[in-house]
């Protein structure tokens, strides 16, 4: 009992240390707690570098996680690009479906380096096809002529990889859909996993618009607002445009005046801008119903364009001439 009473009693020193070692842990945990917050805030960075041009990422004062990505309403340009034939691809190549695989990251490559190389914003791959869009999260003059001009590049590219004897794209075909036009985009996700997107009817467009590259047998398609914007400010060097038809496509109650983008005459020496004038008097012959002149422009195409197969045989279904409710209109009869 008496060695109870005679133990020392703490001192001021040794209060002192355990207030410093309170403070010390305190210290720690914040240190921990901000070492966690700023591998998170790296991981959502990482996670959001994917979708964006070296040109969006270096403009300096922005930060990638401010309120400047959240999602809003804005004037965009969306790109929809897809394989063609994929289906077809896959059933011949069960046997190498890897193989195959490779193949079709390679083309999405493509597709999303055209995309980036001209400032453009990747947002969902879905499946074989690639969505890119211009316009956010900075808008932009120029975005309906970089995503033509991405477009164009994705043509060249698998093009060029066609003429390449067992080159892995070789026998990969494309078609593009552009259309421009006012849709929400932004980063949606969680704090762990995020991405960026656009949605809205111009995504449908664009999308509807791919589809109809194999009806209309155009490879690169604009709605009416691209191709409008096209013709004013687009050098022919770069790129040229022309009208192929006005149509509704199943499910749209909206008729699109459809256009195609074309290379400059230099790379696509076969057709030559006066062919395309003189195709653009047939299209117009053929909306005004005027389908026996229009038969003889469209018929003065070249062989090897095979754009002018989709109004000559509509034409030639109907004797050469127009029905007699013709509203100008083509009428799709699936997506």
């Amino acid at each position: 009992r008496m060695e109870r009473f005679n133990q020392t009693p703490p001192s001021i020193a040794d209060a002192t240390d355990l207030q410093a070692d309170v403070k010390f842990t305190e210290l720690l945990a914040e240190v921990i707690g901000a070492v966690r917050r700023v591998n998170q805030l790296e991981r959502q960075q990482a996670g959001l570098r994917q979708f964006f041009a070296p040109a969006i990422l270096s403009a300096p004062g922005d930060d990638l996680n401010t309120e400047l990505l959240e999602p809003r309403e804005c004037e965009v340009t969306v790109l929809f690009c897809d394989l063609r034939g994929f289906s077809r691809h896959a059933e011949h190549e069960a046997h190498n479906l890897i193989g195959l695989l490779g193949r079709v990251s390679r083309a999405l490559g493509v597709m999303t380096e055209q995309i980036s190389r001209y400032g453009g914003v990747t947002g969902d791959f879905q499946g074989d096809a690639a969505l890119g869009f211009w316009g956010w999260p900075f808008p932009s003059d120029e975005a309906p002529l970089n995503a033509c001009r991405a477009a164009l590049g994705i043509r060249r590219a698998f093009l060029e990889a066609r003429q390449v004897e067992g080159h892995p794209l070789q026998d990969f075909q494309i078609g593009i859909g552009i259309a421009h036009g006012r849709a929400v985009a932004g980063k949606i996700g969680t704090e762990d996993q995020v991405k960026v997107t656009v949605f809205g009817p111009v995504v449908n467009l664009a999308s509807r618009l791919e589809s109809m590259t194999r009806q209309l047998r155009a490879p690169v398609l604009l709605d009416e607002n691209t191709a409008r914007i096209v013709r004013e400010r687009l050098d022919r060097t770069v790129g040229r445009v022309r009208r192929l038809a006005r149509v509704l496509p199943a499910g749209l109650e909206t008729p699109v005046l459809v256009s195609e983008l074309l290379p400059p005459e230099s790379d696509m020496p076969d057709l030559t801008d006066a062919h395309l004038e003189r195709f653009e008097q047939g299209v117009e012959h053929f909306l005004e119903g005027r389908w026996e002149e229009a038969y003889r422009c469209l018929h003065s195409m070249p062989a090897s364009d095979r754009a002018q197969d989709f109004l000559t045989l509509l034409i030639t279904q109907h004797n050469r001439i127009a029905p007699d409710d013709w509203d100008g209109i083509v009428r799709l009869g699936q997506k």
